[in-house]
Parts: structure tokens; sequence; C-alpha cells
């Protein structure tokens, strides 16, 4: 006989809720459920469509799209001439995927090793918030202005900003021939727009390079404090990183070459020392090309900053002193926004076709129509004229904030810099830069500890201090909390 109240007999039917709409698509998924459940087994016959209509007070189209449904999923099995029943063979298949009968269910498998390193690294790059002291924020004053927005809106209702198909993985020309052109004015970048790469931003820059320039088990050199970003990329291509200390002159050659003479790559940011902020001197520069050439080695010139400088004019870059060995890289970051997501790689003739298949394994091509608003502000002479604006204006921000940390706070020495839109602190002995970045995010400040950016050197203990996106007020309180926890921090130490 037929079960006609079926909704008692199987608990998942009374999930049914004539109230929310959807009555085909509830009773699908109850009959579902049971079946996965057991509530309903292999082969067992279901009642018509017509007695489980009314059953459930359902319409019966209701239930016979239902039924339909998981006929086409393989839940059901319905034969000419015969009830509809569950499908045969559904707990079997389980039971071949999870093991023998009556053996326990396998743990959840554990993680691959890829999947641990990669975490970290998501620790390690992960953005601290836009509070005071967040690194490279540009906001408020100086976020793009309002010929951005017009421009903007101008070019994205043109036709040729319209979505397209694939473009070319070095990027849009137009935005190359801009850049090209403000590099040879701005940075003695020797370059035409064939030797260049749009990217988005210095961290795929820095991957490409790796990818191209070295194989696992080669040698690379980077700066000892370094961009994490940068080891991360290193450590993940399977390189043998060397780190180098800098001094007062930037890179330490000497010890490097002592070392370690034969390395396939150097990673360096000579015009602005990451974190620290010393530019890497002339001879220096000098003697780096000469080990390059010799060794038949290369370059990677992360010049993420230069544009800011306060004090004179913002030194050339290494690439315009030996164009075949070295791969120059810049963003727009720093003085547009991060979140567009687009910078450029400037390469020698013979890697621009290794570093365009590289780029498009990676992605094909950042999107077309920030790419030619950014092509329209440059051509038009918005973005030099940008810059010269917010160099001003983080100009100011950087003295308050200095003057503010030598009234407040004169335990602690600043770094020398002229460059950027950070400063490092350095703390008074016996105190760890990690633990107070820790507490002072409780404060609603965000600092980043030196310390771990180091790998020879321990001892280290500061912090870096953004003040790009912040007001001279913003600062100044910052600062005040920045005390609030030293002396937290002071007063342990001498108990």
């Amino acid at each position: 006989m037929a079960r006609r109240h079926l909704e008692i007999d199987i608990p998942a039917l009374g999930a049914i809720d004539r109230g929310q709409g959807g009555l085909g698509r509830q009773l699908a998924d109850a009959l579902r459920s049971a079946i996965t459940k057991g509530e309903l087994k292999a082969g067992e016959r279901l009642p018509s469509t017509r007695v489980l209509a009314d059953s459930l007070s359902l319409s019966r189209g209701t239930v016979t799209g239902a039924y339909e449904q998981l006929i086409a999923e393989g839940c059901l099995d319905a034969k000419a001439g015969s009830s509809t029943c569950v499908a045969s063979g559904l707990r079997e298949s389980a039971i071949a995927v999870r093991g023998l009968p009556g053996k326990p269910a396998s743990p959840m498998p554990s993680l691959p090793a890829s999947a641990s390193r990669y975490g970290a690294i998501a620790d390690r790059l992960t953005q601290l918030p836009s509070v005071p002291f967040s690194v490279a924020v540009p906001e408020g004053e100086v976020a793009m202005d309002e010929h951005w927005r017009r421009l903007g809106n101008r070019v994205r209702a043109s036709q040729a900003a319209a979505p397209s198909g694939y473009a070319d993985p070095q990027g849009l020309l137009a935005l190359r021939e801009a850049i090209a052109d403000y590099l040879r004015r701005a940075r003695a970048v020797r370059c035409g727009p064939e030797n260049i790469i749009i990217t988005e931003g210095t961290q795929q820059g820095l991957y490409l390079s790796s990818k191209v320039l070295l194989a696992p088990g080669d040698v690379a050199w980077a700066e000892d404090p370094a961009y994490p970003g940068l080891i991360s990329v290193l450590e993940d291509r399977g390189a043998r990183v060397h780190r180098v200390p800098v001094d007062t002159q930037g890179l330490d050659l000497a010890s490097a070459i002592a070392a370690c003479p034969d390395a396939k790559a150097a990673f360096v940011t000579p015009s602005h020392q990451y974190p620290m902020g010393m530019p890497l001197s002339m001879p220096r520069r000098l003697a780096l090309l000469e080990w390059a050439r010799r060794h038949g080695s290369w370059i990677v010139e992360d010049d993420y900053d230069s544009e800011l400088r306060y004090a004179g004019q913002p030194f050339p870059a290494m690439q315009g002193l030996d164009s075949d060995r070295v791969v120059y890289l810049g963003t727009f970051s720093k003085v547009l926004a991060p979140s567009l997501r687009l910078g450029y790689a400037v390469v020698p003739e013979r890697l621009t076709k290794a570093f365009a298949g590289a780029r498009a394994l990676m992605g094909r091509g950042s999107p077309s129509a920030e790419q030619h608003v950014i092509a329209a502000y440059m051509k038009e002479g918005y973005f030099e004229t940008h810059i010269r604006r917010i160099r001003g204006i983080y100009a100011e921000r950087r003295q308050v904030l200095m003057d503010t940390l030598r009234s407040e706070l004169p335990e602690l020495r600043i770094q020398p810099a002229d460059q950027g839109m950070h400063i490092v602190a350095w703390l008074p002995e016996g105190l760890n830069d990690v633990a107070i970045t820790s507490a002072a995010a409780n404060t609603g400040i965000a600092l980043r500890a030196l310390s771990p950016m180091c790998s020879g050197n321990p001892q280290l203990s500061g912090l870096m201090l953004g003040f790009g996106g912040f007001s001279a007020g913003q600062l100044q309180d910052a600062v005040k909390r920045l005390h609030r926890v030293l002396n937290e921090f002071t007063h342990r130490t001498r108990r």
C-alpha cells in the first residue's frame, strides 16, 4: 500500500517551508538529503507524484519537477510503466570511494608542504589596515585629482577602452609609450616601449624576474634587511638566497663578492634601500655593474618610490648606466594607488620575449581600461604635476612626524633618509619590535617591525612608520599612542 504520510516517515521532508516559495527546489533538496542520510535506501520505491503531492499539499507539477531534477542528477531511476525508485549503486559507489565495507573513513589528508609555505607568505605580506603608520597608503589630499576622474570617465566611455579580446601580454602600447617617455626624462632610463612589460605591480615584477632569470638552485643576492615579498619570491622559486648586509652606502658589495661571487642575479633597491632608506653610492653602483658584466649575471633594480625624494632631485636609475644587464621595476602604487595593481618592468631587448611569455602564463594582461586612463593621464601632463603636488604634501607630513617623534620620543633614533613614504625609528636596547608592533595594533596604529626583515642581524630592533596617507593631526595623535605603548614596555623591562 502506498505511504500517504511520507513526510512522517522521512524527517527531511519536514524542512519544506510553504511560506518561502521555491517549493519544487525545496522538495528536491529534501529528497536528496533523505537519500544521502539513508532515510531512503537504494532501490526503494517512491510514491507516485499524485500521492506525494496530495500528502504534502503540493501541486502535482511541483512534485513532477522535483522528481525530474533528481532523475537527471542520477539520484532516482524511473522506467516507463513502473514506479520511481532511489537509484541503485549510490551507496556502493560511496563505499568504493571510502574503502572496504566496515573500514573506518580515512582521516582528512594532510596539507601539502606548499600550502603551509603559501599560508606563511600570506601572513607575511598581508597589507596592514589603513590606520596611522600604515605604509604606502595614498589617501585624502594625496589621492588622485579631478583630472584623473574626468579622464577616467572620458576614456571609459570611449570605444578604445571598451572590453575586447585578449590584449598584448606586454601591455597597452599607448601606456608603454607614455612610460618610456616619462622614464627617459625623469629617471634617465634607456628604453623604448618595446622594452616594457606592464605588470600588476612590483611584486609581480619580482616574480617575473626570478622566473626568467633564475633556475631552482641558482644563487641570488638579496639585501639584509630586505622587502619580505622579495624573499618569499626567491624562496618559492627554489633559489639559494645569499643575504648581503647594508651600511650607510647601501649594499656591502665587497662582502657579497668575498662570500658568494657567482650569484646569477642581484636584487637591489639602489635609490631608496627598503626598508632602511639609504641610497646605493655611485662607486658601489659602478662596482655592482662591473661584477654583473664579469660574471654574466643580472641586476634587478626595484625602484619602488624614487619619485618621492625631498632633498634635491631623485637619483638616476642604475639601468641608465647599463641597459643590457639591468631589469628595472617600477610601480604606480606609491604615487597613484595600490589598488590600481599596475606597474612595469623595463627589460633588456634579448629578454623581452621571455618576460612577455612569463607574463602571459601568470595572466593574459592587466585590465585595459585602467591602462588607457593612466596613459592619457601621463600624456596630458597630469601625472608629473600630481607627483610634484604630492611630493610637497608628503614632505610636510614627514617633517611633522619627525618633529613630533623628537619632541615626544627623544629616546628613538631616526634613521637618516630623505625619500619615500616611511621612516625607520630604532628602539632603545632591550625592547622587542615584534612585541611592540603587536601591542600597538590594539591601540589603532599599524607599525612594521624591522627585525623580521633581517637575516644576519637579529639584534636589530626598529619600527617602520608610514606617514603618506595621514594628516598632521593623525600623525601627532599616533605618536602619543606609540609613546604610551613604549612606556608600558619600558616599565616592564625595568621590573
